[in-house]
């Protein structure tokens, strides 16, 4: 366990070393299959007789964790965003600050509370006192104090900076964040409201997608565009304000296609067809799995019938939904045989009775992996039956509401059932799917549309349950990762997120970590791209038009990907993504591929996809 919090710098070793704020970005020569930031913490801050103590964890927030050493009288307020590190010394102590490194040059102003250190690799790193104090250099890796009393601020000047940024690093270093709350205030807005100490505004970071949803005129905020760092998600831009908005469009929660099924004559026969059989299948074969994500899948697939049986005038809708509530109520009720959810109060949520007695079934469900792509099918087909059937889901509505309080949680009280919004990261805007098992290169998420499924379903269950806070929550979220997915997953050569031996080798990528962006997936190569494609497109319900709604970017996408699916090997499964993606701008000739198709993927039916090619265009 660190000793103290770090302010680390850029770094040209090859292994993965832990996160910083301030990383080295490479890429994986000659075929660029990942890109990721490798990180050697250069400055440790500690008090100089205490440096081995425990920290603990004295508050959190939405945007921020405060971090105590209690017998080295030393607190850090870690907060997202800020370009600095800040430290509270609340009794006299002689601190140190120790570098992997050497340093070559410390100089102070004449009060001295700002002190220029410079290190033997050229970084740079301004040191701010909130009262005069004295640094000395030891040795070449050790700066000493005197016993000091008050605020330490410590930010890494960019390697390209200039004297108007090291100007306005200068001019908001007294003024800092303790803590962050992000507010959900309606179906298209989010808040970022920090408390601080000082009486100048805050000087944060935006990284990309603040900077295209950042309300400025609502923000009171001045927008820095020549103050910047580099990070593997693109510019961190400076902003100076005291609290943000950010604005997203609203998009459109609804039962059936968004702009309806097209060509009436030609589409329904078809559609309706497809459906009968489908159905037929669907009632005449056991549930015989007992998998949570295979199940939950299943019965989306049903419920998406329902739907297109709806929408499309068939007389199927009481059949299908007779097996969605047959299929979902032994979950509910606690009286399935091959598994269940389980409430699991050490880390305060749902857990499976196959993953709580083996943390690799469910794909790792019992050590809290992919929650909401499990949840959220279910959450899809309990909504669905809700509609179709009120009483039933009055019947089941608490259970209903416990399944989607896993991850939909926004209570902020200690003793909450549920960790507040477990997977959606507010400062990021995206969500994370990886649970409480810790990687080299941080959490990460692989199938980005299941998570956009996810908070959509949430939507549709409080349209079924006319709850318009649940509805315009998870709208909001699906609204904020659709957009994250299509900047830091739909990769656009040129747009300055992705360097462009990266770039041009990817058009999608395929796990996207922390620290890390990967072109292969947990159970396929890289080469694999209908997989890469597939995993992000599924599953197909009127949210997906939202998703690809970029038909240029979605051309090349295909394109990108059409010579994987000659492959041997390549199932038809996954080549229906793809040829769903086709549709959206090659309708007609892509009707006749997906007619020809053998077999469909889990969650998939040739209904659904001749339901999507039919409302396209």
């Amino acid at each position: 366990m660190a000793t103290s919090p770090s302010i680390s710098t850029p770094t040209t070793s090859d292994p993965p070393t832990p996160p910083s704020l301030f990383p080295t970005l490479g890429a994986s020569p000659p075929h660029a299959s990942f890109i990721s930031q490798n990180f050697t913490a250069q400055l440790s801050i500690s008090a100089t007789q205490n440096n081995h103590e425990r920290h603990v964890v004295s508050s959190f927030s939405d945007l921020s964790a405060t971090l105590d050493f209690p017998s080295s009288n030393l607190t850090f307020f870690l907060v997202k965003g800020s370009p600095y590190l800040t430290c509270n010394v609340s009794k006299p102590t002689a601190l140190s600050i120790s570098t992997a490194l050497s340093v070559t040059s410390l100089s102070s102003n004449a009060e001295r509370t700002k002190f220029t250190l410079k290190l033997d690799n050229s970084q740079i790193f301004l040191v701010y006192s909130s009262s005069p104090i004295s640094l000395t250099i030891s040795d070449p890796s050790l700066i000493t104090s005197d016993a000091f009393t008050g605020v330490i601020r410590v930010a890494m000047l960019p390697s390209s900076g200039s004297q108007d940024i090291e100007a306005i690093l200068d001019q908001f270093s007294s003024s800092y964040p303790i803590s962050g709350e992000a507010v959900l205030t309606g179906p298209t807005t989010l808040e970022y409201r920090w408390v601080k100490e000082g009486n100048e505004d805050l000087l944060m970071l935006a990284h990309p997608l603040h900077q295209q949803l950042l309300s400025v005129q609502d923000s009171h905020a001045a927008v820095l565009d020549y103050f910047k760092y580099t990070s593997i998600d693109g510019d961190l831009i400076g902003v100076v304000g005291n609290s943000w908005v950010l604005k997203t469009q609203p998009i459109p929660i609804s039962w059936h296609s968004i702009t309806g099924v097209k060509d009436l004559v030609q589409a329904l026969p078809e559609i309706n067809a497809a459906l009968s059989s489908d159905v037929q299948l669907l009632i005449s074969t056991p549930l015989s799995i007992t998998g949570s994500y295979e199940y939950g899948k299943l019965l989306a697939k049903a419920a998406r019938l329902a739907l297109i049986a709806e929408e499309a005038g068939s007389n199927d809708i009481a059949v299908i939904t007779k097996f969605l509530k047959d299929g979902i109520e032994p979950w509910l009720s606690g009286t399935f045989s091959g598994n269940g959810f389980l409430y699991e109060g050490k880390w305060g949520g749902l857990v499976t009775k196959n993953g709580a007695a083996d943390k690799g079934a469910d794909y790792g469900f019992g050590v809290y992996n992919d929650h909401y792509y499990h949840i959220g099918y279910f959450l899809y087909a309990i909504s669905v039956a809700a509609k179709f059937d009120v009483d039933w889901g009055m019947k089941f509505k608490a259970q209903a509401y416990a399944l989607a309080g896993d991850f939909m949680n926004l209570n902020r009280q200690a003793d909450s059932s549920y960790t507040r919004l477990r997977n959606f990261d507010l400062y990021n805007l995206l969500s994370w799917a990886g649970g409480v098992t810790e990687f080299a290169d941080g959490r990460n998420q692989e199938s980005s549309s299941e998570s956009v499924n996810a908070y959509y379903s949430a939507a549709l269950m409080g349209l079924a349950y006319r709850d318009t806070n649940l509805t315009n929550a998870a709208s909001l979220l699906a609204a904020l990762e659709i957009q994250a997915i299509q900047k830091w997953w739909h990769v656009h050569q040129g747009d300055n997120i992705y360097e462009d031996v990266f770039a041009s080798k990817n058009k999608i990528t395929g796990i996207v970590w922390s620290n890390k962006r990967d072109s292969g997936l947990w159970f396929a190569s890289a080469e694999s791209k209908e997989i890469r494609v597939g995993i992000q497109v599924m599953p197909i319900s009127p949210i997906t038009e939202v998703l690809f709604s970029n038909a240029s970017y979605v051309k090349e996408l295909v394109e990108w990907t059409a010579a994987a699916l000659s492959k041997e090997g390549v199932t038809d499964a996954w080549r229906g993504f793809t040829y769903a993606l086709e549709g959206i701008y090659n309708k007609a000739e892509v009707l006749q591929k997906i007619k020809n198709l053998g077999g469909f993927a889990d969650g998939n039916s040739l209904t659904n996809l001749l339901w999507w090619i039919h409302s396209r265009g």
